[in-house]
């Protein structure tokens, strides 16, 4: 089995300005700045890898977010034993706007003893016009973001869906007029995450302009899609994780990043 990902980018018009001491003196660095266009990836056979590439690619070349200037392919072979772990169970919630999305996600948040302040933290990142790559860390009582990198965050990384599954869950899915390829993935996210204990909840809103549909999860409630999360057209959007106060941080990031995971 591989892991398959793919990351297209385009550069920014702002650089970095980095200072290095050089001889007695310092000298300063531009470094072009990257803007995240698009995501993906999953975990296939062998013989699925061209299919899926070309597919990857093809989604790179043609995101609301424009043109990419780069498009990054890794593939790399699975060499641990993936861990399997059970689909979230998926529900659709009413909303009509940002607004009602808003006290939705804030109850549920709420009853699962996250704090005011952690909910505030987690909705800056969320509708911060200057989209993080990964995911957010914040401790659930203090509200103190733990993402050893603030650009970066953390990414989600190696995780796949057994293909009865996959095909009973696009079945499911068509019922509700909901088979896209984002909700399948978003899925997938959300039920690795949910299987590391130290997780309480996860919130997202996808940064693409043109899908107004977030969702928020846990180990408890399931996955709970929420429409209108977003107006269209707007570029905002984010990953946020939750987590115990007491966390092992560097187990949870490990765990995220690198461990191979199979839905079943």
């Amino acid at each position: 089995m591989f892991s398959i990902r793919m990351r297209a980018s385009k550069i920014s018009s702002k650089c970095k300005i980095q200072s290095v001491k050089l001889e007695n003196r310092n000298t300063e660095y531009r470094i072009p700045n990257t803007e995240h266009i698009s995501g993906a990836e999953g975990i296939y056979e062998e013989p699925e890898i061209r299919k899926a590439c070309e597919s990857y690619i093809k989604r790179a070349l043609t995101h609301s977010r424009g043109e990419p200037d780069e498009i990054v392919i890794t593939i790399e072979k699975i060499r641990q034993k993936p861990k399997k772990i059970p689909l979230l169970p998926v529900t659709t919630l009413k909303c009509a706007s940002p607004e009602e999305a808003i006290k939705i996600i804030t109850q549920k948040l709420e009853s699962l003893g996250i704090s005011k302040k952690a909910i505030d933290n987690g909705f800056v990142v969320l509708n911060s016009k200057k989209t993080m790559r990964g995911a957010s860390l914040i401790l659930a009582k203090s509200g103190r973001y733990v993402e050893p990198d603030r650009e970066r965050g953390v990414r989600l990384s190696r995780m796949g869906i057994k293909k009865s599954t996959e095909k009973n869950l696009s079945q499911k899915l068509s019922r509700k007029k909901i088979n896209i390829i984002a909700a399948k993935e978003a899925l997938i996210l959300a039920s690795k995450a949910a299987s590391w204990p130290d997780i309480v909840a996860e919130v997202c809103i996808s940064d693409n302009p043109d899908y107004t549909t977030g969702y928020i999860a846990s180990k408890g409630f399931g996955y709970l899609r929420i429409p209108s999360i977003k107006r269209k057209g707007e570029m905002h959007g984010g990953r946020i994780f939750f987590i115990e106060e007491a966390a092992d941080i560097s187990g949870l990031i490990s765990y995220l990043e690198r461990k191979p995971v199979i839905i079943i």
